[in-house]
């Protein structure tokens, strides 16, 4: 057994349990993080990489949600339910984000959440959502055309930005992540007629890099965003920086087992070793 699901479902998971018989648990959002739902294959990547959920194993997490009372919703109702904002109805709800605009997001994902009446925010990074019906890909994907996400939009999916180019930012020179932010958002509006809330920080979050992402944050303030996701893992509480919001990512590895004791707020321990791991990291980058 893997070690971080060893931790999570030997030790963590029994103790938040019995921990909650006495006292009910402070409210959480559960924001999941997809990225391709397809069969692909993924060799040689390890489990808690890995980024492609199969559709049978899709299937039974969304089931899994919807019998255990959670209502899937967008990332802007759940954060207004955090922030005891009105607009969500849900008691439970979870966030389902998809990251990169892939295409079978509109032909596995969607099917069967439209079965729950579960809704969802896909991410784009807007150099690969064609225009015309000819796909683009990325990373050897195809990805959704524009077409097909006005579609979605009228369904009641939301959509927010990942970049235009899905770039390493913090590698980039200032102006270039800028714009990486101002054009992607003003795509996605353009193309939707709608405002655009929400951001996905491509690749892993730099937490460590504290000056950088103090400064980041600011600016997707400024260019009007509301809130962006990150790779940080946990629930998200309120009170927390809506520029930095935790995720929880699943992958076909994550059987209901697993899955629940992550909803349940019991993987949120992985957050430390992350961010040490992240630390050390820029260390030796240094050297």
């Amino acid at each position: 057994m893997r070690l971080d699901r060893l931790i999570t479902l030997r030790f963590i998971w029994p103790w938040l349990r019995l921990r909650r018989r006495a006292a009910a648990p402070r409210n959480r959002l559960p924001i999941l993080m997809y990225h391709s739902i397809s069969n692909s294959a993924e060799p040689g990547v390890k489990p808690y990489y890995r980024t492609v959920t199969s559709p049978r194993r899709f299937a039974e997490q969304m089931s899994w949600l919807a019998n255990a009372g959670y209502r899937a919703v967008t990332l802007s109702e759940g954060s207004e339910w955090l922030h005891g904002v009105s607009g969500c109805s849900s008691s439970k709800p979870v966030v389902v984000t998809f990251d990169d605009g892939f295409s079978d997001f509109a032909t596995a994902a969607v099917p069967v959440l439209r079965e729950f009446r579960f809704k969802a925010t896909m991410f784009l990074p807007t150099a690969f959502i064609a225009k015309g019906a000819a796909r683009l890909q990325f990373n050897g994907r195809d990805c959704l055309t524009w077409d097909e996400v006005r579609r979605l939009q009228k369904e009641g999916m939301e959509f927010g930005s990942h970049t235009v180019s899905h770039p390493k930012l913090v590698k980039l020179s200032w102006k270039e992540v800028e714009l990486e932010v101002a054009n992607s958002k003003d795509e996605i509006e353009q193309q939707l007629g709608c405002a655009v809330p929400g951001f996905a920080y491509p690749y892993a979050f730099p937490q460590a890099h504290v000056s950088f992402a103090a400064r980041f944050g600011e600016l997707l303030r400024r260019s009007g965003y509301e809130t962006c996701v990150t790779t940080e893992i946990g629930c998200e509480k309120p009170g927390g920086d809506k520029y930095r919001i935790k995720r929880l990512p699943v992958n076909d590895a994550d059987d209901v087992a697993l899955l629940s004791a992550k909803v349940g707020g019991a993987y949120d321990w992985l957050a430390k070793p992350q961010g040490a791991a992240k630390a050390v990291k820029k260390i030796l980058l240094r050297r």
